[in-house]
Formats: C-alpha cells, sequence, structure tokens
C-alpha cells in the first residue's frame, strides 16, 4: 500500500532567501486563484451553452442586419436566441461575476478569526482521522490535503502584520507550531516554511506585532520541535534538504532579536547538530552546510556566552580541521564553499576573543595553523590574520551562565580570566617561526588591502604590550623592527601619513556637513560619525602610533629614526602622543588594562 508520505511527497512554499531546489508555485497565489475558479462556474456554463447555439443550423442573416445582431459583441444573441427574460437573468449572473471577481477582501479581524477558526478544523479533523484509521491512510488522505492547504492559506498573514497581535493571541498560532510533529514530514515542512515567511524580517509590520507572533511560536516550543526533525530529515531527499533549509531560515529570523541569542545558544542539541552538520564531507558544498555555518557565526558574534558554550563544545577544534584544507587550495568564487569557509573564520576570530578561546586555540595547535595559512595562503591568509589578531589581543573576564544575564547581577561571580592567555598566544606566534611570514607580509601589503594591514598592526601592538619584558621572545620581536636599517620601522611612519591624510580629508568633509548646525546637531552628527572615522583610518593611526611608542620606549636607535621621519614631514612625537591621549580621551571606553599601558606610552613621549 502507498504510504500517505508518498501521497504529499513535494516541497512547499517559497522564502525570500531561496532554497536550491524550489519546485512549488507560490502558496498565496493558490490561495488568492481558487475563490477567483468556483465563483466563474455558471459563466463558464452559459458559455458553453451558447456555443451550441451558435452551431445551429439557418439561414445567414441579410447583410444589413448583421451589425445589429444583439447585446453581444459575438453575435450570440440574435433574433429569437434568448427571450427578454432569459437575457435579464444572463445579464444579471454576469455582473455577480464581475462583481466577485473585483470585490477585494477585507482582511481584518473577523476575517483573521475566520481563518484561524478554519485552520484549526483542518488541523483536528485531520488529527482525529488519523487516530481513527492509522493503518488504513487512505481514509484520512483527503483530510491530509486539505490540511496542507489550510497551512499554505495562512501565508496571506504575512502581508498584514497589523494582523500578527491578534494572531499570536489565537490557539491556531500554537496548533500550527505542534505541526512541526506531525506524522507526515511534508506536513511539518509546510509548517516550517510559513512561520519562516511569518517571522522573517523583511515584513513590512512594527516591532511589537513580529515581537507578538515570535513570542507565541517560541512559547510552543517552536525550538524544539525544529531541533527534533533534523534527525528525521533526510537531506539527500529535495524535500527533506527544503526543510532542513527552512528550519534553518526560521532560526535566523528568531535571532535577528537580541533577546534570543543566548535563549538559542543554550540549546545544546542545536548547537552540536550544527558543528556536527558543518563536517559532513560534501562536493559541492551544500546550501544547507553553509547554512549552518552562518547560524554559528551569527551566534558566535553576538554573545559572549555563545562563544564559552561552543568552545566547550570542541568548536575550535572542528574550525581549524575544517580550514586546514585552504591552506594551498582556494574555494570556487562567489560559492556557497567561500561563503562557509568565511563563516568558519569569523565563528574562530569570536571564539578566540574570550580566554578560553584561546586557551582551546593553543590544545589544537591553531596557532601555527594560522601561521602556515598566512604563509601559504590565498584567499585565506588574510582571515588567518584576523584570527591571530584577535587571539593576541587583551581577553576579558570569561563569561559564565549566570553572569549578566539581560542586565541582571549574578550571585555567582564570573570565572576568574587567565591572565597569561593573550601573553600565551603571543609567545606561541614568537616560538612558531611566525615572525618571519607575518613581516614579510607586512613588506609586501600594498594599500589596495587595507584589512590585512589592519591585523598585521593589531598583531605586533599585541605582541609588544604582551610579551614579557627582557625575554627572548621579546628581542627577536624588536630585532625584526630594527633590522635591514629599521626598513619595517620607517614603513610604519609612512603608512602613518596616509592614515593622517584620510583621516584629514574624512574630517573636512565633516566640518563642511556640520557648518550651519546647532552645537547640539553638531554633537551628535560627531558622535555617529565615530565608527566611519575608525574605519577612515583612525583605528590603524592608534596602532601604528602604539607601536611607534613602545619603539621608542625600547631602543634608542629606533627613537631616533622614527624622530627623523615623522621630521621629514614636519611632524613630532608630539603628534604621535596627541593620538594616544585622544584615545584616552575618547567617547569610547578603554578597558583598564588597555588605558594603564596607553597611559605609559603617553609617559614616554614626554
Amino acid at each position: 500500500m502507498t504510504s500517505i508520505d508518498d501521497l504529499f511527497k513535494s516541497a512547499n512554499g517559497s522564502a525570500k532567501r531561496k532554497f536550491e531546489n524550489p519546485n512549488e508555485a507560490d502558496p498565496t497565489k493558490t490561495y488568492k486563484s481558487a475563490k477567483l475558479d468556483t465563483s466563474s462556474e455558471v459563466k463558464r456554463t452559459a458559455h458553453v451553452a451558447d456555443d451550441e447555439d451558435d452551431e445551429e443550423a439557418g439561414p445567414s442573416l441579410p447583410p444589413d442586419l448583421e451589425d445589429d445582431s444583439g447585446d453581444d459583441d459575438e453575435g450570440r444573441f440574435f433574433g429569437g436566441g434568448l427571450d427578454e427574460n432569459a437575457k435579464d437573468a444572463m445579464d444579471f449572473l454576469d455582473a455577480q461575476d464581475g462583481e466577485e471577481a473585483i470585490r477585494e477582501e477585507k482582511y481584518d479581524t473577523a476575517w483573521l478569526r475566520k481563518l484561524a477558526l478554519n485552520f484549526e478544523k483542518k488541523v483536528n479533523k485531520n488529527s482525529s482521522l488519523r487516530a481513527k484509521y492509522e493503518n488504513d491512510p487512505t481514509k484520512f488522505m483527503d483530510s491530509e490535503g486539505d490540511l496542507d492547504e489550510g497551512i499554505k492559506g495562512l501565508s496571506i498573514l504575512s502581508e498584514h502584520p497589523e494582523l500578527y497581535e491578534e494572531f499570536a493571541k489565537s490557539t491556531a498560532a500554537s496548533k500550527l507550531v505542534e505541526l512541526l510533529a506531525h506524522e507526515n514530514t511534508d506536513i511539518a515542512i509546510a509548517a516550517i516554511e510559513i512561520i519562516s515567511e511569518l517571522t522573517d524580517e523583511d515584513v513590512a509590520g512594527e516591532q511589537e506585532q513580529w515581537d507578538a507572533i515570535a513570542a507565541a511560536f517560541m512559547e510552543a516550543d517552536l525550538l524544539s520541535l525544529l531541533v527534533s526533525n533534523f534527525s528525521r530529515f533526510d537531506e539527500t531527499d529535495s524535500a527533506d534538504a527544503s526543510g532542513v533549509y527552512h528550519s534553518l531560515n526560521v532560526i535566523e529570523n528568531l535571532l535577528s532579536q537580541p533577546s534570543n541569542t543566548d535563549v538559542i545558544g543554550k540549546d545544546a542539541a542545536l548547537i552540536q547538530w550544527l558543528l556536527d552538520r558543518i563536517q559532513k564531507t560534501e562536493n559541492p558544498t551544500s546550501q544547507n552546510k553553509q547554512y549552518a555555518s552562518e547560524i554559528l557565526s551569527i551566534l558566535t558574534q553576538s554573545s559572549r556566552q555563545n562563544r564559552a558554550r561552543i568552545a566547550e563544545a570542541n568548536g575550535v577544534e572542528l574550525f581549524l580541521t575544517n580550514l586546514a584544507p585552504y591552506r594551498r587550495d582556494d574555494p570556487e568564487k562567489d560559492s556557497d564553499e567561500e561563503e562557509y569557509m568565511e563563516n568558519l573564520f569569523n565563528c574562530l576570530s569570536s571564539i578566540v576573543e574570550e580566554s578560553i578561546g584561546k586557551t582551546k586555540l593553543l590544545e589544537a595547535e591553531g596557532v601555527e595553523l594560522c601561521l602556515l595559512l598566512v604563509r601559504d595562503g590565498k584567499t585565506s591568509k588574510s582571515r588567518a590574520l584576523k584570527v591571530l589578531d584577535h587571539a593576541c589581543g587583551y581577553a576579558e573576564e570569561s563569561p559564565t551562565e549566570e553572569a549578566q544575564v539581560n542586565g541582571t547581577k549574578s550571585q555567582k561571580a564570573p570565572k576568574e580570566p587567565s591572565p597569561n592567555s593573550a601573553m600565551a598566544v603571543c609567545e606561541k606566534v614568537v616560538e612558531s617561526r611566525g615572525l618571519k611570514p607575518l613581516f614579510s607580509t607586512f613588506t609586501k601589503t600594498k594599500k589596495h588591502d587595507p584589512e590585512q594591514t589592519e591585523h598585521i598592526l593589531g598583531i605586533f601592538a599585541s605582541l609588544l604590550r604582551s610579551l614579557p619584558g627582557n625575554s627572548d621572545v621579546r628581542f627577536r620581536l624588536l630585532a625584526k623592527f630594527l633590522e635591514k636599517d629599521l626598513e619595517k620601522t620607517i614603513k610604519l611612519v609612512t603608512l602613518r601619513r596616509d592614515y593622517v591624510n584620510r583621516l584629514a580629508a574624512y574630517d573636512a568633509k565633516m566640518k563642511d556637513r556640520k557648518r550651519g548646525l546647532s552645537k547640539q546637531e553638531g554633537d551628535d552628527i560627531e558622535l555617529e560619525s565615530i565608527p566611519a572615522r575608525l574605519s577612515e583610518g583612525l583605528y590603524c593611526l592608534e596602532r601604528i602610533d602604539a607601536i611607534l611608542a613602545w619603539l621608542v620606549a625600547e631602543d634608542e636607535g629606533a627613537k631616533a629614526a622614527i624622530v627623523k621621519a615623522l621630521g621629514d614631514r614636519d611632524e613630532s612625537l608630539g603628534d604621535v602622543k596627541r593620538t594616544l591621549q585622544a584615545q584616552l580621551n575618547g567617547v569610547l571606553e578603554v578597558e583598564p588594562a588597555e588605558r594603564e599601558m596607553l597611559e605609559t606610552l603617553v609617559g614616554f613621549l614626554q
């Protein structure tokens, strides 16, 4: 006997972010067309009868009467074809058909309640018939088709978000979520697709409306049902692969609201499934594998707690293992694989900002792999530099489950940070012979690759801050800046001029923009422009001046060369000092350890 799953096997719906194998018409169009088809039945019947009349035998009309053949342009009604009463009846029916075709549906609370009630009836009827005729799918097949149609009918709600809050209050919202556990996976997939469409961040509604429907779905245990479905979807089947895709789309939609970030990240089963999914060998990389890596990237970038959770789930080693092949082989340009690789590097860069991430990176020999990627990689080179930049940076206290949840202090104190985590990474960079590829890349880096330059400068600044004084590793670092007649140090001063010029040009534009504005308006614009100033050169200028200050403090030969190079453009150490002092006095928060270091460097530039 044919199973009910086979009878309904097909992909459902459509999403704004399209799945690779869409194979069904838009459900909204299906919903809207059904009414027009049924209401036109009388008209079609009448036309059939008319066509039969046209075929009756008889003499043709005289030429002078051919243009006066009744009310119908096609000459159906002439002479005694229909009596006056029949013509009136047909005219009335045609008028009714026209009104029905163009009459607009009124989408209000009453309409919503009717839609929700009809949907619930279909859910309950199908559930009842399935329970009664469990071993005879033919008995509940029709109700399953009605249910599928009812699910798709909810699609039109996405065009009317003003009704979201009312829908969230109805039991239809929880009924829709419950369908994710339906025995027929295609019914479950149809429900997932509609939830994906209703929660899409591009729905043109108010935040409160989106919050209401998302909260209703979450309260109905949406997340657990989504995760439990992953185990029964077979991605070799296009419909099931679509189900996985739209499930990930729902999770991404939920993550667009920051309050859901930690809630979703706490789901250990989801984290494990995502980590398992990105490891599956595929050629070419599928859309779902790339999407799983993207969800991990969102989770790690948006929450410190999630970084710690994923690190503890062996995420760092998994990311490194899956990135190792890109040492020599680049992914195809603009492919899912390229996005997959980018997402894994983003995950790694975020996690290694935490103490636990730095520790896991060292344990998995991640520093060594990143240095190999810097030396041999192409597309992966700048990404590996980014990981090293974040790994060498200062680590704040490691977060715990109890620490600072929604701004409320925990009764349990956070774990103490590992004071040597950043130092250990910096020492490993030098001990692993990483200075040669780093300085070689710095020397060869062109102006058109600002991101790569930014990360190298960040690494240099972190090395000078973290490597112990009078240690072998620190002397080796300083020697690199002094070799070949201080070639790298002079390049730093040259780079500094470029960033000063870029920043000056940007500040000149901002000055023109603020002309004629009130002081308050000018201050607001200045505050808004901080991210742009950082990207226009301020961030790199701050890194360069910190490095130059360290070199001035550590070596007299370097100090003399820096003073001379700055003097060639009528600049001095005072300009370097002003950059660091501005950083201390700026509106952006400076961590205590960073502040102490900057204050010390300013003292050397007196």
